[in-house]
């Protein structure tokens, strides 16, 4: 019997169903193909970012940044259930990662921690993006951090993966941990020479190692390391990385035009954003406290902290979920 009858009798119930039906289906296709990241390029006064966008345009942006040695599929899970919700979700190739290129060829490869800021606040400026969300980790997390602290009228809120990590490179150098020097031995290693060769030659079988390292309980696979390894093949990637670890400790100059930033960031300034901190339990760079009570000294409107167990540095490959619960919560207080 057609289902246009019930009974003998005409149905006109069964069309208005089927229309919410199918209204409901293509409601459904729509988010789904906007939670598809589609690959774009955006050029600031310095830099051509390659930036994977999802979401619906007209949503409230979401940037979230990738730190040493990853790239932008560090959120490729943390993305679709913030596209979902109807959020513009931004995730850029830091400056000598992927297809990332400097515009000028003669321009220095430098990567102090002012550099990779103002990538974020151009990035955002080049895309008219007044005010936005930020989540990062590693160099991610102090762009994010140092974004939020200068310019407290740009970032609405913020989940922040690892905390506070603001440097004061404007101060000596001084005694380490032992256990700490020994978990840093990259960035001592990266001082030489001899770490910039090796580097240069077996970048890949090198930062591999750091993954094992610094996430020992995440068991990733051959094709989701090459698949974020080909983004270190970049020209710039080894100037840059090494520009990175030099700088910190005093061993490379900065640009002149980030002397004043610098000097603004020594004095460690507060973030005053709703934020979560994140970190995973199991960190091989360095394990979190259990508690830490003096961190809401640097975030004054700190919502939570959490140290997610079973996982190590790479938590938004880890666990995502944890990761966009905490940016839809954060955004939810910061109404």
């Amino acid at each position: 019997m057609s289902p246009f009858f019930v009974r003998g009798v005409y149905d006109p119930s069964w069309m208005k169903t089927s229309r919410r039906a199918f209204i409901s289906a293509a409601a459904a296709a729509a988010l789904t193909t906007q939670a598809q990241p589609k690959m774009k390029t955006i050029r600031t006064p310095i830099l051509e970012i390659g930036y994977e966008e999802s979401g619906p345009e007209q949503g409230f942006p979401i940037i979230l940044l990738h730190g040493f040695p990853d790239d932008a599929h560090a959120f490729h899970d943390v993305a679709p259930p913030l596209a979902k919700a109807g959020y513009r979700v931004l995730v850029p190739y830091i400056r000598g990662y992927g297809p990332t290129r400097f515009l000028d060829a003669s321009a220095p490869r430098m990567a102090e921690q002012a550099a990779i800021g103002q990538d974020l606040i151009d990035f955002a400026d080049a895309l008219h993006i007044p005010r936005f969300a930020v989540s990062g980790f590693d160099w991610g997390n102090r762009a994010a951090n140092i974004a939020a602290a200068l310019h407290p009228d740009r970032v609405r809120a913020g989940v922040f993966i690892h905390g506070y990590s603001i440097q004061n490179v404007m101060a000596r150098p001084g005694a380490t941990n032992p256990e700490a020097a020994h978990n840093l031995w990259y960035q001592w290693f990266f001082q030489t020479e001899n770490g910039r060769a090796t580097l240069q030659a077996n970048r890949k079988p090198l930062c591999k190692l750091l993954w094992q390292l610094w996430s020992p309980d995440w068991h990733f696979t051959d094709e989701t390391y090459d698949r974020t390894a080909a983004s270190f093949d970049n020209p710039d990637f080894v100037d840059i990385v090494i520009h990175s670890y030099r700088h910190r400790i005093g061993n490379a100059a900065g640009e002149e035009r980030f002397k004043q930033i610098e000097q603004q960031l020594a004095q460690r300034p507060k973030i005053q954003c709703p934020a979560i901190t994140m970190y995973g339990a199991n960190d091989g760079v360095a394990r979190p406290a259990a508690q830490a009570p003096g961190e809401v000294n640097s975030f004054p409107n700190l919502v939570a902290r959490r140290v997610i167990p079973g996982c190590g540095h790479f938590l938004p490959r880890e666990n995502p979920e944890a990761v966009s619960s905490a940016l839809l919560e954060v955004l939810d207080k910061s109404k």
